[in-house]
């Protein structure tokens, strides 16, 4: 049996995007039938896909050649949250750009395309939700245009329940609702504060309607604006490749109607300045788990 200790880097990651990332290699349906046939186990106990993890969480795995075939040493280009044979839904990194927007620019849709070359696995990516370049977290992408036009009909009508982390500066009195119009339109951004440091605070945010930059410029609005985002309102962070906004929770429905939830870890940067910020880590980590 191979053990694996789990990690913040992984906390409130679902178990089979745990396995897929453990087996970059692996056909997408792999990690899946590993976990249904009982080769995989979390905490000694037999276990479903859809289980979230928690940092100390041990995961065992039953070895064979194939699956030994399958390992990697090194974390895959693309931090895949769940995969099937319509969509693949990843967790993007703070600074990386959707669509190439320069000459030979890293873009999230280019490395995706890539990553399935490499696995054998070629097709073409079309994004079915987008993300600013600064913000890290959830998003969606199609493996062909119909299913683009099937799960972006989901966007347009529901929103995939989208939930945010934000780290804001300063200290909000108390949560509420931002119902400043953008751009001549209604706008409405939910908020609750999650926690309280010396310099800044992190809150839980919803965006009821979809404008361009909406949370950014509605926090901005209150007074309390983005860590990190230089356009709207905040100061400078050395070293911070965007700021620090994250897309942590979507839910989805797929097209036989079971509704699956997704979150995607925060990334290191984001824990480090909440650290820095005043927030204790262990807090923190315990009161993300309790959202999923």
């Amino acid at each position: 049996m191979l053990t694996f200790q789990i990690t913040e880097k992984d906390h409130c990651r679902r178990l089979e995007s745990f396995l897929r990332n453990l087996l970059p290699a692996s056909p997408f349906a792999y990690p899946r039938k590993l976990i249904k046939s009982g080769a995989v186990k979390l905490n000694d106990s037999t276990t479903t896909p859809d289980v979230f993890l928690a940092a100390g969480d041990s995961v065992t795995v039953k070895e064979s050649s194939t699956l030994t075939t399958f390992l990697s040493p090194e974390p895959p280009s693309l931090d895949i949250i769940y995969e099937d044979d319509q969509i693949v839904v990843v967790n993007k990194p703070s600074g990386l750009p959707m669509h190439r927007t320069a000459e030979s620019e890293q873009n999230l849709v280019d490395l995706g395309i890539l990553f399935m070359l490499q696995r054998r696995t070629p097709c073409k990516l079309y994004p079915v939700n987008r993300l600013d370049r600064g913000t890290s977290g959830t998003v969606m992408m199609a493996k062909s245009s119909s299913s683009a036009g099937i799960f972006g009909r989901q966007v347009k009508e529901t929103g995939l329940d989208k939930l945010y982390l934000a780290l804001v500066e300063g200290h909000p009195q108390s949560g509420g609702v931002i119902c400043e119009p953008l751009d001549d339109k209604e706008s409405e951004t939910r908020f609750e504060i999650m926690s309280a440091g010396s310099m800044y605070s992190l809150l839980s945010v919803i965006p009821i309607s979809g404008r361009m930059h909406q949370i950014r410029r509605h926090l901005e609005m209150i007074g309390h604006p983005v860590v990190g985002d230089k356009r709207y309102g905040a100061d400078p962070v050395p070293d911070l490749p965007g700021f620090a906004l994250h897309s942590f929770k979507t839910v989805l429905t797929l097209p036989d109607e079971r509704t699956i939830g997704l979150c995607s870890p925060l990334p290191e940067e984001l824990l480090r300045l909440c650290e820095q910020g005043g927030i204790d880590r262990k807090d923190l980590l315990e009161a993300l788990y309790k959202m999923i």
